[in-house]
This record gives structure tokens, C-alpha cells and sequence, in this order.
């Protein structure tokens, strides 16, 4: 098992470990970008300091500036009637419905449309400059030289069903390479597609994270830029074994049942990684968990509102001083980093 860490390596130590960390209350201090809210699925940011937000509902990624002023969004919203057709929103450029978004390496802005079954890239601008085919694209991660890595939600067809789990496009929109084998859970081939099903995303060094929305127990894949696994989390720990032996037990009365869309409760919601430290931070429900680079566990907390409603976030925004939880459909919330002293 080289290069990976399981949480369950020793089952006395875990759960000692786990017992220690339970039951620390994380609470907002505000919430911020209060005009998102419904839809949200993605919060990033920028070289220059700017946060892009994403709704599967909007026609863009919204823009802000560091104080928070709305800029605008890409692509450009569409103009009302009587604009000239040369500045409205093209139906090629339109989203249909996003699910993700980075900025890649040359600056350019990606956003998988899962709704039309593409990566989209605008400029600067908001102008569409490239499109990729990609069947039903669920997240996308920007790495050196242009790259993205893409994930697919689509899980009907054969090519879907034994195909790897991450793939790579080049800067001409050109398949380079694919990897991260699925974990076999079901005899069902849709089935087993479906709990596969993740979102990847990156850090500065071009490391990729894989994290499986549906399967039992969290986990957490980290491979480089070119596919070779460095790190496996995997939490089996004894605080998330009743939900994990409950969700087994869906998987193997869907995978007898032998027909029908697969339905399955959302185990691991949202993924982050400090871009400084590249500490890693899980959400399952409202439980933030926060590792090292190793992938050692450091503290576990439980996330609520500055209003004290329960938080589950689908975004984490790791920053200097602070984290930015975004959450469909309670908004996007500030929480002072807990793992940095007190200033």
C-alpha cells in the first residue's frame, strides 16, 4: 500500500483519535456574496484576487473583486431587446447547465456544461474560445500547460462503464491521457459507474484530487499531474461505519433489484486543498475535516451559520486567513481559519 494512508490503520488509535476531535463547533462569522445563494456548485479564485462563483441556475459565473463588488460574470450575461446582435449572448456560448469551473494556467476561464455536454473556455472577456465534447462533465481542474482534467456524471453506456474515472485534456482540446481505476462495489455496471461518480480538483503543483461523492466510506484519491497515485484517504473510522454499513446495504439491494436509475444519499459533499500548505479539507454533511499533506488527520469540526443553522457546504475556498464555505441553498459563508492562531 505505498504512497497510500488509510484512517483505519490502527483501530484503537483511530478511534481514540476520532473520539478526541469530535464535537468542535465551527460557527460563520458572516455570510458573504449574499446575493448567491440557490444552485451554488463552485467557488474560486483568481491570480489577480477575483472569486468566480458558479450556479447550475445562472446564465454565468458571477465575478467579484476583493472588497466584494460584483464586476460582472463570463460568459456576458444576455442583453435585453433591441441590442445589437453582435454583443448578445451567443446560444453557443449560453450555459445550460454548469457544474463546475477553474482558470487555467493561461488564464482562460473553464466551465463544465453538463447540461450540453461540454468544457467551454471564454477569454478574458467572456468570449467562448474553445468547446470540448465530454459526456455529462460533473467537475474540472486546470494544471500546468493548459491542461484540464475533467470527471463525468454519465453512467449508461458501456464506454462510460469501464472507462477511468479522470480525463486529461490538452491545450488544443485533445485527449492526452486517462487514469484512476473505479472501485468494484456492485455486479451492476451502471450501478457501479454511478457510485464512482466524483469531482476532481487541483492544487498549484498540478496534484489532482479525486473525491467519490457516493462510495461508503469518504474517500480522497491524490494523484500527479500525469496519473500516478501518491495518497489514498479513506475514512473508516468507527464515527462514520453506521452510515457506511447503511450505505452498503443500498448498494446491494439496487445491485439485486437488477434495474432502475441508481439513487443514493451524497456521502462526501465538498473537497479543498490549501494552496500554500496543500492540507486537505473533506466535508461529509457538515463534518469539515482537515489533513495534512500526508493525509493525517489534524481536526475534525462540525460547520454551522453565523445564525447557527446547520451548514453543508459543496464548495471549500481555502485562504490565508480564512475559509469560504458555499452551500446550495443557505449561500456562502466566512469562518475564521481554526487550525491558524488567533491574531
Amino acid at each position: 500500500m505505498s504512497g497510500r494512508f488509510l484512517a483505519s490503520l490502527a483501530v484503537l488509535g483511530v478511534a481514540a483519535f476520532a473520539f478526541d476531535q469530535a464535537e468542535i463547533e465551527l460557527l460563520a462569522k458572516r455570510r458573504v456574496f449574499p446575493e448567491m445563494g440557490a444552485g451554488l456548485v463552485a467557488l474560486k479564485k483568481d491570480a489577480a484576487g477575483r472569486y468566480l462563483i458558479l450556479s447550475s441556475r445562472a446564465s454565468g459565473a458571477a465575478i467579484y473583486d476583493v472588497k466584494e463588488q460584483r464586476l460582472g460574470q463570463i460568459p456576458p450575461a444576455p442583453l435585453s431587446a433591441g441590442s445589437t446582435p453582435s454583443n448578445l449572448q451567443t446560444q453557443s456560448s449560453a450555459l445550460a447547465f454548469a457544474s463546475d469551473l477553474d482558470i487555467t494556467s493561461d488564464g482562460r476561464i473553464v466551465i463544465a456544461d453538463r447540461g450540453a455536454n461540454a468544457l467551454k473556455f471564454y477569454d478574458a472577456a467572456g468570449a467562448l474560445v474553445q468547446t470540448v465534447a465530454f459526456p455529462q462533465p460533473s467537475s474540472v481542474a486546470a494544471l500546468a500547460e493548459g491542461e484540464v482534467a475533467t470527471t463525468s456524471a454519465a453512467f449508461g453506456s458501456a464506454r462510460e462503464q469501464n472507462g477511468r474515472l479522470i480525463v486529461v485534456f490538452d491545450k488544443r482540446g485533445k485527449e492526452a491521457r486517462t487514469f484512476a481505476d473505479p472501485v468494484e462495489l456492485a455486479e451492476r455496471r451502471d450501478l457501479n459507474r454511478f457510485l464512482n461518480i466524483g469531482r476532481v480538483l487541483s492544487d498549484p503543483a498540478s496534484a489532482l484530487y479525486y473525491a467519490f461523492t457516493f462510495l461508503p466510506e469518504p474517500t480522497v484519491r491524490k494523484f500527479d499531474r500525469f496519473g500516478y497515485s501518491t495518497l489514498e484517504i479513506v475514512l473508516a473510522t468507527p464515527e462514520f461505519m453506521p452510515a457506511a454499513q447503511a450505505a452498503r446495504r443500498e448498494i446491494k439491494r439496487q445491485d439485486e433489484h437488477r434495474a432502475g436509475t441508481p439513487q443514493f444519499k451524497t456521502i462526501l459533499n465538498a473537497l479543498g486543498v490549501d494552496p500554500e500548505s496543500h492540507h486537505i479539507w473533506l466535508a461529509t454533511g457538515n463534518v469539515l475535516l482537515h489533513f495534512d499533506a500526508e493525509g493525517t488527520r489534524l481536526a475534525t469540526y462540525r460547520c454551522y451559520t453565523d445564525e447557527g443553522a446547520r451548514l453543508e457546504p459543496i464548495a471549500i475556498l481555502v485562504e490565508p486567513g480564512r475559509l469560504l464555505l458555499a452551500s446550495d441553498p443557505l449561500g456562502i459563508y466566512e469562518f475564521t481559519r481554526p487550525d491558524k492562531p488567533k491574531q
